[in-house]
């Protein structure tokens, strides 16, 4: 029996970076199409001319981030003249914050903190790629999130007119959405349009085998043998498939295995999985809820609060009455945020027909899980 127990100082792990969500693999299949389309869309950028503005659509967890950062890390390799510029627009969705990461891509360093204008900021970029003779390609990864706070088009106009103020200076964009309501080619203005004009790559959901076959090959590269046997695989994959994002699976494979790690145990359980899954299945939440700002926090906390004690869907009338007593936002500005945690996938915002249209919200996460969420949010 004492042979089976992990010792102390042994770990089940060969490589735990494998499991990291940000973890760029060397193997990475099933996306060699749209890896092609997006190297032809970059191309003219090599020779010095503009490369083709892309839009890549598609569920989360279908491999859309890691393709680019793939694309980008190859271009970085065989030039200096292409700069990309990779962007998380749920962390930076603001013009300044966006225009401060290429100023920081270009110049090495970020704007300095106060007392900087952003015509500053990208007279210093365009100055830099000039005299430099470079292109510039950037990658709004999550684009979506521009919209959420009405900030795509003050984003995208001087990213691609600029060449107006500045003779010569080029730049292609990279947007990547994971929204699939939204069609941002049909969401900027004219101004932006008439330059924007993107060819759209689209990620389908992965299919079981082929996220069996790309968690087989995490569990090779990150585990050691025999630690998660092929009927403990099936159990990852049927739950990886009901969430319909990869990253459950990596996540779930992770933290099962830390499970069994700390039971001292050599192989993973079923039991670890079933822990495990508990936290991993509310994934999409944990890492929208990072991206929201204080006051949004707030009326969410509210809205859960409420849906906890309701036992039907909740009027938005009603809500917006019992938030707005710990929550000082207008009714405007109330339902601005209500849209964005529709959009976020956070609630469903609805109509009923009646006497005119009534909008009904629901959670779609147990309550109860959004507070404990929303409580760890204020404890990091």
């Amino acid at each position: 029996m004492k042979k089976n127990l992990l010792m102390w100082d042994e770990t089940l792990f060969r490589d735990p970076e494998v499991f990291e969500i940000d973890y760029i693999p060397e193997q990475f299949n099933h996306r060699d199409a749209q890896i092609r389309e997006l190297a032809f869309q970059v191309r003219p950028g090599l020779r010095g001319g503009r490369p083709l503005n892309t839009i890549c659509r598609g569920l989360p967890g279908t491999g859309k981030t890691t393709s680019v950062k793939k694309v980008f890390a190859e271009v970085e390799e065989v030039t200096k003249k292409l700069v990309p510029v990779y962007v998380n627009c749920q962390i930076d969705n603001t013009r300044f914050a966006i225009f401060s990461q290429i100023y920081r891509r270009v110049t090495g360093h970020l704007p300095p903190a106060s007392g900087t204008s952003f015509k500053q900021v990208i007279d210093a970029i365009a100055r830099t790629v000039l005299r430099e003779e470079q292109v510039l390609l950037v990658a709004l990864d999550d684009a979506n999130y521009l919209l959420y706070e009405n900030e795509i088009n003050r984003v995208l106009y001087p990213l691609l007119r600029s060449h107006e103020a500045y003779p010569g200076f080029r730049t292609g964009v990279v947007a990547i959405v994971s929204d699939m309501s939204v069609s941002l080619q049909n969401e900027v203005d004219a101004r932006v349009a008439s330059v924007f004009r993107p060819t759209e790559i689209y990620f389908p959901p992965y299919s079981e085998d082929e996220v069996r076959g790309i968690l087989e090959e995490r569990i090779f590269q990150g585990l050691y043998p025999n630690v998660l046997r092929p009927g403990m695989l099936d159990v990852v994959v049927e739950q990886t498939m009901k969430n319909g994002d990869l990253r459950v699976g990596i996540d779930l494979i992770k933290r099962a295995t830390l499970n069994a790690e700390k039971e001292a145990r050599r192989s993973v359980e079923r039991e670890d999985i079933c822990k495990a899954y508990e936290i991993s299945r509310y994934l999409h939440l944990a890492f929208s809820l990072r991206t929201l700002k204080t006051e949004e926090k707030q009326l969410l906390w509210q809205i859960a609060e409420m849906s906890a004690h309701a036992d039907r869907e909740m009027n938005a009338g009603e809500v917006y009455r019992f938030a707005k007593k710990q929550v000082s936002v207008s009714y405007t500005k109330y339902y601005e945020i209500i849209k964005k945690f529709d959009a976020m996938r956070i609630l469903n915002l609805h109509y009923r027909q009646g006497r005119g249209r009534t909008r009904l919200i629901s959670l779609r996460y147990d309550p109860e899980r959004v507070l404990e969420h929303l409580q760890q949010e204020q404890t990091i």
